[in-house]
């Protein structure tokens, strides 16, 4: 069940049914046991301990097919950003109404969103989380009708991990993120 994948709790309901969608199935696995959210957060806490961003992205996890479907594999990611977003997204890119910026796209979305947390030592300034989903190596580009469902598929699995992140690293009111994912174009 899409609910349990990447140490539990990271995945609502509403994402699970979006993995499908995204997937294609409705039965999944994930590479180790030991890639989860909870891992993923201390490892955001001793990265932000030196330095206010990473120079690119870590795995929460990677989720994949658990039967016999295509070949299919995503990857969900987090970084440490310097500071609010100020670059233009990509053409392909719709920029949605959560977080400090939020970006899906046919093939991935990712979330932004500021922290304050006492597991941050050193700053009181919000350090800047992103949280990312993407499908590895997508073979055709969907079209009409299948993009913006795929868009809103993304970005429900994207906030999904986000919102599990900020509440594993305590930060103060989620980081801004509602609780249920806001698909309205910003």
């Amino acid at each position: 069940m899409g609910t349990q994948l990447c140490g539990g709790r990271a995945v609502s309901a509403e994402a699970s049914k979006a993995l499908k969608a995204i997937m294609g199935s409705s039965r999944f696995g994930t590479m180790t046991e030991e890639s989860s959210v909870a891992q993923a957060a201390r490892d955001v806490v001793e990265a932000g301990r030196y330095s206010r961003q990473t120079g690119g992205r870590d795995d929460v996890c990677r989720i994949y097919t658990a039967d016999d479907t295509a070949n299919f594999a995503l990857r969900v990611t987090w970084g440490l950003e310097s500071g609010s977003p100020t670059k233009t997204p990509a053409s392909d890119f719709t920029v949605l109404k959560m977080g400090e910026q939020t970006l899906a796209a046919a093939n991935r979305a990712s979330v932004r969103f500021g922290c304050r947390s006492q597991k941050f030592t050193g700053s009181p300034d919000a350090n800047h989380v992103a949280v990312g989903v993407e499908h590895w190596g997508m073979p055709t580009e969907p079209d009409g009708d299948d993009v913006k469902a795929l868009k809103n598929a993304y970005a429900t699995v994207a906030h999904s991990f986000a919102l599990a992140m900020a509440k594993e690293l305590g930060c103060e009111k989620d980081g801004g993120l509602p609780a249920r994912p806001v698909l309205d174009p910003a």
